[in-house]
């Protein structure tokens, strides 16, 4: 046991004189000094990085890509339609599609199915107080959080993205 802790002392001792690797010696002659060449200045253009696009950027991404219309089902009347996740996430911003779809609709009570409806995506707070109003919506008449809406208008409420 001596024997092998002495030749692990040494090997360890060897080791850390000489380094962990092999100095390279030099393949090539020493030769004299030669006077220093002039390199010409290259100019590199950086070419800008990409800017990562910000929250409210993603966000008006995801929200143009919701659909921009609907096809009644059976059963489905403009309230469950604007409840839905893709369309509002709201129940009480059924009169935008109705107004938007006056032409189809003439009771907003009797939708049929196979009827196709357009989905606004843009409008201005107004337009969203008074839609929330009319369905009966409690004051200040602002939409939950979670629904889709414009992302300026949801920079103008003041909601995070």
């Amino acid at each position: 046991m001596k024997r092998y802790f002495a030749v692990l002392l040494i090997g360890l001792f060897l080791l850390a004189a000489n380094g962990c690797c092999l100095k390279k010696t030099a393949s090539e002659p020493v030769q004299a000094k030669q006077e220093p060449v002039q390199e010409e200045t290259v100019v590199k253009h950086e070419e800008p990085q990409e800017v990562p696009p910000t929250a409210m950027e993603l966000y008006a991404e995801q929200y143009g890509q919701l659909p921009l219309q609907h096809t009644v089902e059976k059963g489905e009347c403009l309230w469950w339609i604007s409840e839905y996740k893709k369309i509002y996430n709201d129940p009480f911003m059924w009169p935008l599609i109705y107004k938007a779809n006056r032409d189809k609709i003439n009771d907003p009570d009797l939708i049929y199915p196979g009827q196709v409806f357009y989905i606004p995506r843009t409008f201005d707070l107004g337009n969203l107080k008074e839609s929330r109003r009319s369905a009966g919506a409690p004051r200040p008449y602002l939409p939950p959080q979670d629904a889709n809406i414009p992302a300026e208008l949801r920079d103008e409420l003041g909601w995070g993205f």
